[in-house]
């Protein structure tokens, strides 16, 4: 969540011309390379979005409305040459090709109980790429 754009990169400051902690980037592609399944939430879809362009992920919807006041990440994540899929607060999207399962958590103002069904979308479905 926002804790990767706090600590793990420069994302609140760059937008798309973040950049990573080295360190994560090298860990993110060595499990990548070793197909390994990768679940992210929030905006921790960035990540992916910075390292593995092409990728197809989700942080929500791309139209920003008070239910979506992050919206205008999805447009940074196609600018970074990534596939934004816009999904409901309770679906993850699975990006079978790239392991990689996104949902948006907290990038949508939802009652808890929907992040959290989302979140446990993602987690199953990381489980199933496992």
């Amino acid at each position: 969540g926002f804790g990767v754009a706090k600590n793990l990169s420069d994302w609140a400051v760059k937008n798309k011309d973040c950049t990573i902690l080295p360190q994560l980037e090298k860990l993110i592609k060595a499990f990548h390379k070793a197909g390994k399944p990768l679940g992210m939430c929030c905006i921790a879809p960035i990540l992916a979005a910075k390292i593995l362009p092409g990728c197809e992920l989700t942080v929500g919807q791309d139209k920003e409305c008070e239910k979506w006041p992050y919206a205008q990440t999805a447009g940074a994540m196609k600018e970074m040459g990534c596939k934004h899929i816009n999904t409901d607060v309770e679906k993850a999207h699975v990006d079978v090709k790239n392991k990689l399962v996104t949902t948006c958590a907290f990038m949508c103002n939802a009652p808890i109980h929907s992040v959290y069904d989302g979140i446990g979308v993602m987690v199953k479905e990381t489980l199933k790429l496992a």
